[in-house]
Formats: structure tokens, C-alpha cells, sequence
């Protein structure tokens, strides 16, 4: 069979199926193991497919250009977003050092914190307000102001987070996906994301279900760098590259 045709074949037994293993497509095709390999190759790097151990899967990505202000974002998955945060809040203790992000569902988490020792760092200005009021230690970091998310991100921010050491960080984002992990439409936001998470020893990504399956201009970390938090898991195959806690 020639290779277009065993693309074409590929790509319709996935349209199908929406997930296929190499050894269906070798039966279905007649071809080596290592022909599928290549060809899934080739089709992955035609964006006509996500190549995946063992097989490939549909792509079924949706790309977002901005996020709604935080206004916005408020008012969706209320219910789920509270679940989230109060599970997360439920994972500090008094010795810890964390790191809290801009982000609708992590700024949830500070109606659940009150009477701990620990040390919170954030670049979010609500959130901090929210902090000092359950009388909790708490430090914001530098750097301009951003209209519509309250937070604050940029070489100056970057510089100040550099100065802390966390023992967990609890981080936003707009979309997951398996292959192209976390992603944030800022690439400031991103960069400072991924430096909290790099200084942090425990990366908790706090997301409800619709950010599954959306992709957006940055990316924050690949999805093994943290463990997600969500109310549901859409797609079983998230559990091969990470840790998933459902609430």
C-alpha cells in the first residue's frame, strides 16, 4: 500500500475510532510497525493528529486567543471552582511557604485559609487583601500592575519571585491539553508561572473541567511538572502524564 493511501486509511480508522494503537493500524494496513510509527509521525507533524505511547488520538483542541478579566471568569463553574479551592486549602499546613497565583480558582482558596502559620507570596492584589484580613502572613510581589486580572507580572515581578523558596505552589491556567500541557494567552504570565513552579518542591495546577482541551498562546509547563486539581477528568489518557486529583 503506498503511504498516501495508508494516511489516508490511518486518518480514517481514527475519524472512527478517535484513538487508534499502531498494532489496529498494522492489521488494517498490512504495514510494519515501524511504517505506522513513521507515518504518525508524519501526521502529527501535519497537525492532523496527536501521536500519543503506543497509538495516536483525534485532535480535538480548541485554540483561545484571550481569557475573560477576572469579572468574568468569577461568575463561571462557581460551584466546581469552590470545590477545587477548598481541596487545595485543605493541603497547607503550618510550616509551609506557598505560592499563590492570579487565577479566579486560586483566589477562591483564601476564603478557606484562616489560624495557619504558613507563609503566602502572591502577585495577585485581591487575593492579598483577601490573606491579611484572615490575619495571614502575606507578601505580594512587584512589578506593574495588569488591568482585568488584579495581578502583576513582568521583569520586576520576576526579579521578586526569585527571592523565594516555596514548599508548594498553586497555580492558574487557561488551557491543558496532552500535547502541548498548561498554557496561559500572556507569555509574562507564563514565564512567571513557570518560575514560581520551578522554585516550588509540590506544583498543584488548580483547573476546572472546561479547561481541558484548550490551547492558548503560552506555554506554562509541561503537564508532568504538576499535579491538577479539577471537579472532573474528561479524558483518562491525563493519567499517564501526570497526577489528577477530582474533587
Amino acid at each position: 500500500m503506498l503511504a498516501e493511501k495508508r494516511m489516508e486509511v490511518i486518518l480514517a480508522e481514527l475519524a472512527a475510532q478517535r484513538a487508534v494503537s499502531v498494532t489496529h493500524l498494522c492489521q488494517v494496513t498490512g504495514a510494519s510497525e515501524a511504517t505506522i510509527r513513521r507515518d504518525l509521525n508524519t501526521l502529527a507533524r501535519q497537525r492532523r493528529l496527536t501521536k500519543v505511547h503506543g497509538g495516536a488520538v483525534i485532535i480535538e483542541e480548541e485554540f483561545r486567543v484571550a481569557e475573560p478579566d477576572m469579572e468574568v471568569k468569577r461568575r463561571l463553574y462557581t460551584q466546581e471552582k469552590e470545590r477545587i479551592a477548598r481541596h487545595a486549602a485543605a493541603l497547607i499546613g503550618g510550616g509551609d511557604v506557598v505560592f499563590l497565583d492570579a487565577g479566579s480558582t486560586v483566589l477562591g482558596m483564601a476564603e478557606h485559609l484562616a489560624g495557619t502559620q504558613a507563609l503566602f507570596v502572591t502577585n495577585n492584589i485581591e487575593c492579598a487583601f483577601r490573606l491579611m484580613e484572615r490575619g495571614l502572613r502575606t507578601y505580594v510581589l512587584g512589578g506593574p500592575l495588569k488591568p482585568g486580572t488584579m495581578s502583576v507580572a513582568g521583569a520586576e515581578t520576576m526579579e521578586s519571585l526569585r527571592r523565594y523558596n516555596f514548599t508548594k505552589a498553586f497555580i492558574g491556567v487557561t488551557g491543558i491539553t496532552i500535547a502541548q500541557g498548561f498554557t496561559t494567552p500572556d507569555p509574562e504570565a507564563a514565564a512567571m508561572k513557570a518560575l514560581a513552579a520551578s522554585r516550588a518542591q509540590s506544583v498543584y495546577v488548580l483547573a476546572d473541567s472546561s479547561k481541558f482541551g484548550k490551547v492558548t498562546a503560552a506555554l506554562v509547563f509541561p503537564l508532568e511538572t504538576a499535579c491538577i486539581i479539577t471537579d472532573s477528568l474528561p479524558d483518562q489518557r491525563y493519567l499517564d502524564c501526570t497526577e489528577v486529583s477530582v474533587v
